[in-house]
């Protein structure tokens, strides 16, 4: 989650000295196209994670397409979350936000969830503790944000998040409840990107400026890699499980890890999404496009698009569906659609009650509530004050 003003001090504008006379007044902060591409890019992989599901059970390829996704998005996802989020003590603003930006979110949606399955499936089971679909990431987001400065204080803090989540894995108590099982197993890729940005990597190896040739043909190469992989071994990633060790979600014995060593196999998972999660960002556009803006408002995609999915999930139409050569092309351009489409400006007029509540009334500061000029969604988008952000430049490149 961030409170931090985006961009980072690695995206600041130089300072520009006044004229003889004049009193100088501070250039306001730019914004970096790349971290709302990559926001959007990562958000763009969740919607199609999940509509190509059902596909996985008929289809190997389609398998192999689920295993590569999972194999380093939400990592990714958190490691972006992590980049913009301060380890100091939180303000009376921050913390209203976290009331705001997650944790009202959370039960609005799952008070929505609960309707949803009794109107559709005729039955539900109110119990929030246990996170529906999409909305663990939320609770993940809250807990992130808890430890975040108990982990600044500490020597080595990306080892012992690394020691935490392997070591989690052996304890079968720590399950889905309040989605713990995964905020531990994604909390070493949140502390990563904090700790990129508190040593300011990003700025330091120039990592956002002009990409060599090499680095975007070996990104290129990496992923080739790992999808041949991905589809040649599919059988035997059928066999080990490998789809629930990628969700972080059930203790290692759960999943037929029952060696002593089955702390191993999330170790290489966690270097696999690191590998993976490099070659995504390097391939993530520097430039501003028609499409940037729309990576300020992951949230609302995050949080609509699974009850876009839910009918087709349910009522089996994405099974048995052949030829998978044109079937599978169709979900991934469907995703980007559904993506594009819930973060546009009419789709936010609708549901900002629901993603962006400010109830005035809950706090005993009624300013706390307020809806500012300035906002930062969980995902640590800041967004420029007025109703949309100006059209790109499209000239500039990417």
């Amino acid at each position: 989650m961030s409170e931090k003003n985006d961009p980072p001090p690695d995206a600041k504008a130089p300072p520009v000295a006044p004229a003889t006379g004049s009193v100088g007044v501070p250039r306001p902060k730019r914004r970096v196209p790349f971290w709302d591409n990559a926001r959007f890019a990562c958000i763009v992989l969740v919607v199609l994670g999940h509509a190509t599901q059902r596909l996985t059970y008929d289809s190997d390829i389609a398998l192999g397409l689920y295993l590569l996704i999972y194999a380093f998005h939400m990592p990714a996802f958190a490691v972006i979350s992590g980049y913009f989020s301060r380890s100091g003590a939180p303000t009376r603003t921050q913390m209203a936000r976290v009331i705001t930006d997650i944790l009202l979110p959370y039960f609005i949606f799952e008070a929505v969830w609960t309707l949803t399955k009794w109107i559709v499936e005729g039955q539900a089971n109110p119990n929030p503790t246990q996170p529906s679909w999409t909305l663990w990431f939320l609770l993940a987001l809250g807990i992130f944000r808890l430890v975040l400065p108990y982990l600044a204080l500490l020597r080595w803090p990306l080892l012992w998040t690394v020691v935490i989540s392997i070591g989690a894995g052996y304890l079968p108590n720590i399950d889905s409840t309040l989605s713990l099982s995964r905020t531990l197993g994604l909390l070493p890729f949140f502390t990563l990107g904090w700790w990129l940005h508190e040593h300011d990597v990003v700025a330091r190896f120039r990592l956002l400026g002009r990409r060599p040739w090499w680095v975007f043909a070996a990104s290129i190469a990496v992923f080739a890699l790992a999808g041949l992989s991905a589809w040649l071994f599919v059988d035997d990633w059928r066999a080990m499980n490998l789809r629930e060790w990628l969700f972080y979600d059930e203790n290692y014995s759960a999943i037929g890890g029952t060696q002593w060593w089955a702390g191993g196999v999330r170790l290489a998972l966690m270097i696999v999404a690191i590998v993976l999660g490099t070659a995504f960002f390097a391939l993530v556009p520097r430039g501003s496009h028609w499409w940037t803006h729309f990576g300020q408002y992951t949230m609302y995609v995050y949080l609509l698009h699974s009850f876009v999915l839910y009918p087709f999930r349910e009522s089996g139409l994405l099974r048995d569906l052949e030829p998978t050569w044109l079937w599978l092309p169709i979900v991934v351009v469907a995703s980007v659609l559904v993506a594009l489409a819930l973060a546009t400006k009419p789709m936010r007029r609708v549901f900002r009650p629901l993603v962006e509540p400010r109830p005035a009334w809950l706090f005993a500061d009624p300013g706390l509530a307020r809806r500012e000029g300035h906002r930062s969604d969980p995902t640590g988008s800041r967004r420029p004050r007025g109703a949309e952000p100006r059209h790109p430049d499209p000239r500039r490149s990417s």
